[in-house]
């Protein structure tokens, strides 16, 4: 994971330098963007990866989770006294109360809650790309479906233009030259079709082999045990 930048928002200056401080010291340390909760608006969700919220005036506080909901990042709300978190907090929203050695608290809740978000961002970009092969698998299988059809088709056009291009006194014009690139462009299709036969039965080999080599790890680790 690269390094991560932390979005602290409050109110309070002191915080801001207590907290950067202190998570300067440890290993993995991140980037900080500090702004107080008067600035917190339209929030980029690219520019932080995880967002500190403490001593933010009670006026701000709802408008600042309500930006940092849009957002869509991991939030950490610090709490600071009875009753908190406020009834306006998202479910969403991580509260660390303050107690001694809050601040290492944070910083291990801050790094779980990175950790959970570049493992969903994985998972998300694995199911698309899951989606995109499913989707070339399906056009492939319709190719492999109709490749009969069509090579059938071309070579009942790359016939026909050679028996005419056999007589060319008969075509009027520039006829000629026009039935030869039909039939140049219906060689070329066939040559396309083809290698598309010969990558399946590549295709097929690999699949055959993997599954065999499959097979033969499962027996030697059946027979080490």
């Amino acid at each position: 994971m690269n390094q991560a930048t932390i979005l602290i928002i409050s109110d309070d200056a002191e915080f801001h330098r207590g907290l950067t401080t202190f998570w300067q010291t440890q290993t993995e340390a991140p980037s900080f963007t500090l702004m107080t909760g008067d600035l917190c608006r339209n929030l980029d969700a690219d520019q932080f990866d995880l967002a500190v919220v403490a001593s933010v005036a009670a006026r701000s506080l709802v408008s600042v989770l309500q930006a940092l909901e849009l957002a869509g990042n991991p939030v950490l709300l610090i709490g600071e006294r009875d009753g908190f978190p406020p009834r306006e907090a998202q479910p969403g929203v991580i509260v660390v109360r303050k107690h001694e050695a809050w601040m290492e608290s944070l910083v291990l809740v801050a790094r779980e809650a990175l950790r959970r978000r570049d493992a969903l961002t994985r998972a998300y970009r694995a199911e698309a790309a899951n989606v995109a092969l499913q989707r070339q698998a399906t056009l492939g299988r319709y190719m492999l479906e109709m490749r009969h059809g069509l090579n059938n088709a071309l070579t009942s056009v790359l016939g026909n233009s050679e028996l005419l291009l056999l007589d060319p006194g008969t075509l009027p014009g520039t006829a000629g030259s026009q039935i030869e690139t039909i039939r140049n462009m219906a060689l070329r299709m066939h040559e396309i079709l083809q290698r598309f036969s010969s990558l399946e039965k590549e295709l097929s080999v690999l699949e055959k082999q993997a599954e065999q080599d499959k097979r033969a790890k499962s027996q030697v680790a059946a027979a080490s045990m």
